[in-house]
């Protein structure tokens, strides 16, 4: 069993606690991306970057409170957080 299959068997039994967390948890993640994005001026290419991260978090909001897929749910959190990280990334250590 992969870690995704065990950590995705774990979230759909405590679905509910791991969504109210998933929402704030991202929506803080989000934020800080945000403000690093922000922090380096306002360039098309931080615009471009900020879209992506409020898309991707609010691809999250809206699935959750659409009552979707359980899958596509943790997938959504997943994508989500991997831009956000990468994006904080980015603008802290490259740009």
């Amino acid at each position: 069993m992969t870690l995704y299959q065990k950590t995705f068997q774990d979230f759909e039994r405590g679905y509910l606690g791991f969504t109210t967390l998933a929402i704030i948890g991202q929506s803080c993640l989000g934020g800080a991306a945000a403000m690093y994005i922000l922090q380096n001026g306002v360039s098309l290419f931080q615009m471009i970057q900020l879209t992506m991260v409020v898309l991707a978090c609010s691809f999250v909001n809206g699935a959750i409170l659409s009552q979707q897929k359980h899958k596509l749910v943790f997938d959504l959190i997943i994508i989500s957080v991997v831009v956000s990280v990468l994006t904080i990334l980015l603008n802290t250590t490259i740009l």
